[in-house]
């Protein structure tokens, strides 16, 4: 009884196994894909990746670099802000620069205070001081003059009356105070006469250069806020509040890349554009500016959406801006094309996102 139990499982287990491999190896219909893969619409289209970007009258998005090196200390706007040209973005350490500018503006006034004193010369105190000066000495002389000419009338009545010493003694006084009133007349008119123009013209010159370094310091104070160049979005913030960042940009701690501009700016997203990158192979079959027609496929969705010409950047690049990558070694080379499209108004679509795209001839009518 027993073996004819196990004969049995083992009977359905074989026919189990059969009908497994049958079930399997029927042929099952394939899944509708959730969207069509990109397919060229045009007979002889050239196919190009694109980047979807603000639309711009020139140029591409405005990546933002500080022109000093300094942590930041406060970040003013955020992602997708719209901000007006001038507007400050981000804030910088500026304690040091700010005291130095300080610094140099008070020797500046320093320098101011001293050209105006030596303009408002003579003052009335110190020409007062010099006249009574010149009173003094006067009166010194006339003093000294009226003993000596005693002394030598003396002498001629009676010569024994004033000895020789005395009568020297009293003439060498009134030489002296004669001398005194002559360097206190020469003080007066010096007082009088004011600063020298010599004096003057140094001073002028002193704070002159002070003032231009005090403005090339508050000019180097300014650039520790950065502001919006232009009208427009923020596109990207690649800093925060405490990290450092300098001219060559910040450091991503996603991408571990140290260049990534601190922000990057985009025109008022009231229209979009796409950059496409044409290799270098396929440069000689486009077509004219004004027969060109494209088309773009927005990746993961069946949406197509017609473009139209706007520019060619006429400058074959290195075929590193879709990856970003400055340092890898690359010998392909892209001209970049520039087409506007209208924004759809149930599709979102933002700055940065690739995009297939087709280029071809327009149908000319026989």
């Amino acid at each position: 009884m027993k073996h004819r139990l196990l004969f049995a499982l083992a009977l359905l287990g074989v026919l189990a196994g059969i009908g497994s491999a049958i079930y399997y190896a029927l042929p099952k219909k394939a899944q509708p894909p959730a969207f069509r893969p990109a397919a060229n619409p045009y007979p002889q289209g050239i196919y190009a990746n694109g980047i979807i970007e603000s639309e711009q009258g020139s140029g591409s998005n405005v990546n933002l670099y500080p022109e000093v090196a300094a942590p930041v200390v406060r970040i003013r706007v955020k992602e997708g802000e719209q901000v007006a040209r001038g507007a400050p973005l981000v804030e910088l350490d500026d304690s040091v620069q700010s005291a130095s500018a300080r610094q140099l503006e008070q020797q500046a006034a320093a320098a101011l205070a001293l050209l105006e004193e030596l303009k408002a010369q003579p003052r009335p105190e110190a020409l007062r001081i010099a006249e009574a000066q010149v009173g003094a000495a006067q009166a010194a002389y006339k003093t000294a003059e009226d003993a000596y000419r005693k002394q030598q009338r003396s002498f001629e009545l009676d010569p024994g009356s004033v000895s020789r010493d005395v009568l020297d003694g009293a003439q060498n006084a009134a030489r002296t105070a004669q001398a005194s009133l002559a360097v206190a007349q020469r003080q007066y008119e010096l007082t009088r006469a004011g600063a020298w123009r010599y004096d003057i013209r140094n001073q002028e010159a002193q704070y002159q250069a002070l003032s231009s370094a005090a403005a090339a310091a508050r000019a180097l104070l300014a650039k520790y806020v950065l502001r919006a160049p232009v009208d427009g979005v923020v596109l990207a913030v690649n800093a925060a509040v405490g990290s450092y960042v300098s001219p060559q940009g910040t450091y991503d701690t996603y991408t571990q890349a140290s260049n990534d501009p601190v922000l990057v700016m985009g025109a008022p997203q009231k229209a979009l554009a796409v950059r496409v990158y044409v290799d270098e192979i396929l440069v000689n079959r486009l077509p004219a500016p004004e027969d060109m027609r494209a088309e773009m496929q927005v990746r993961g969705t069946d949406a197509r959406i017609p473009l139209r010409y706007v520019r060619t950047q006429p400058y074959l690049s290195p075929k590193i801006q879709l990856s970003n990558q400055r340092q890898e070694r690359v010998d392909v080379r892209v001209l970049p094309l520039v087409f506007g499209f209208d924004k759809p108004g149930t599709l979102r679509l933002y700055p940065g996102q690739l995009v297939d795209v087709f280029i071809s001839a327009k149908d000319r009518p026989r």
